[in-house]
């Protein structure tokens, strides 16, 4: 039960992460079912017509982007260390083209055309365009989550970097490379007790008792050499 503690916080950070993404997700579809540009046509001859151009029509990568993500909250669950983090850049990037998509939206100094050109109009025939700006504003705010999983994936991914050796033995453990060999974890510490050893002593520095100590036979039988020739 010890050794789980530092885990769940991890575990914890990984969680809301994931639901930050499905979240996004689930956003990024819905803003791609939005009415963000309104294209009015005339043509002298027929009334005049509306056409309404969805987030999914402005912006074609919008439905992708969204399951980008929901991929990833997905692959969240079965990947630690450098593949978090290697998922946690694929999320800044989804985040940043997100939020690329909302701004440019409002820098464009006029949609008209871009919107007759979406709606298959010709241009002589616009009369007028309209933005709608709760789609935008929308996909900017998921934007802003986006980038708050991918952080929260990251921190995750750093957390948990240091509990792959936590289900190794410890003979496994003390056998890992070590940057500075003179520094003992406090995890070794006491394994090296529980197995009687000591473990501030240099294991190339323990006497070698079959060498120092002469053996108790051969002691024995040269005693009784000794008295038979007497």
């Amino acid at each position: 039960m010890a050794d789980a503690q530092p885990d769940r916080p991890g575990r914890r950070t990984i969680r809301t992460a994931q639901a930050l993404l499905v979240l996004a997700a689930a956003g990024l579809w819905a803003v791609s079912r939005l009415t963000w540009v309104d294209v009015r046509t005339f043509d002298g001859l027929s009334p005049p017509k509306l056409v309404r151009l969805s987030g999914a029509a402005w912006s074609s990568a919008l439905v992708p982007l969204a399951l980008v993500l929901l991929a990833t909250a997905v692959a969240a669950l079965a990947v630690r260390g450098w593949p978090l983090r290697m998922l946690a850049l694929l999320v800044a990037v989804v985040s940043l083209a997100t939020g690329y998509l909302a701004i440019s939206f409002w820098v464009v100094p006029d949609v008209a055309v871009r919107g007759a050109d979406l709606a298959h109009v010709p241009v002589l025939t616009l009369v007028g365009s309209q933005r709608h700006y709760p789609g935008p504003v929308v996909t900017l705010v998921i934007a802003i989550c986006t980038l708050v999983g991918a952080v929260l994936l990251m921190r995750a991914a750093a957390s948990t970097g240091g509990t792959v050796t936590k289900y190794l033995t410890p003979a496994a453990r003390r056998s890992m490379p070590q940057r500075d060999e003179t520094i003992m974890s406090e995890r070794m510490i006491w394994d090296a007790l529980d197995e009687g050893e000591d473990p501030t002593q240099d294991p190339t520095d323990r006497p070698q008792e079959s060498a120092a100590q002469p053996r108790e036979p051969e002691r024995e039988a040269r005693h009784d050499a000794d008295t038979e020739g007497r």
